[in-house]
């Protein structure tokens, strides 16, 4: 995973006792929740797909192919990289910060010091939260956590009774 990228992981309850408990079921177990966890992670992807090209601004439907579920034991989605994107073929972490949480008139390459006023030709003016991606994963966060707490039950369940 490369640094230019920006991972985020649902935050669930209880998720380092539970990792902690894994550690002495059987390997096939770790397999299984990255199993469900990944497909649950791939649901959210296809989400922040449709938000990041939405509310992502100008740059977010080139962003937006840039999104992946990342194969964890916890549900992980990554935007960004190093892929060239648009017709400037720009790194993807290059807008990432600009079409997720918007520019002010002192960021990026509209500075107000080089160009005087950035107003109009800025992606949207910057107001401290994101835009996209953030509001999404706070949305999904109650889904995400129930589903992943009920793969755990039935992965505990499969290698605790004897299933495997």
């Amino acid at each position: 995973m490369a640094k230019s990228t920006l991972v985020v992981k649902v935050r669930i309850d209880g998720v380092r006792e539970i990792l902690r408990a894994f550690s002495v079921l059987p390997k096939d177990a770790q397999k299984a929740i990255r199993d469900h966890s990944q497909a649950l992670a791939r649901k959210l992807a296809v989400k922040a797909v449709v938000d990041v090209s939405v509310h992502g601004g100008p740059q977010g439907p080139n962003l937006a192919t840039t999104v992946k579920a990342v194969r964890d034991r916890v549900p992980a989605i990554q935007v960004g990289g190093t892929r060239k994107l648009g017709r400037h073929r720009a790194p993807a972490y290059g807008t990432l910060f600009g079409s997720i949480f918007g520019m002010n008139g002192r960021s990026g390459w509209y500075s107000a010091t080089r160009y005087g006023s950035s107003a109009g030709r800025q992606y949207r003016p910057h107001e401290g939260g994101a835009y996209a991606f953030f509001p999404l994963v706070e949305r999904e966060a109650p889904t995400i956590s129930r589903e992943w707490h009920a793969a755990v039950d039935e992965v505990v369940r499969k290698f605790t009774e004897g299933g495997a």
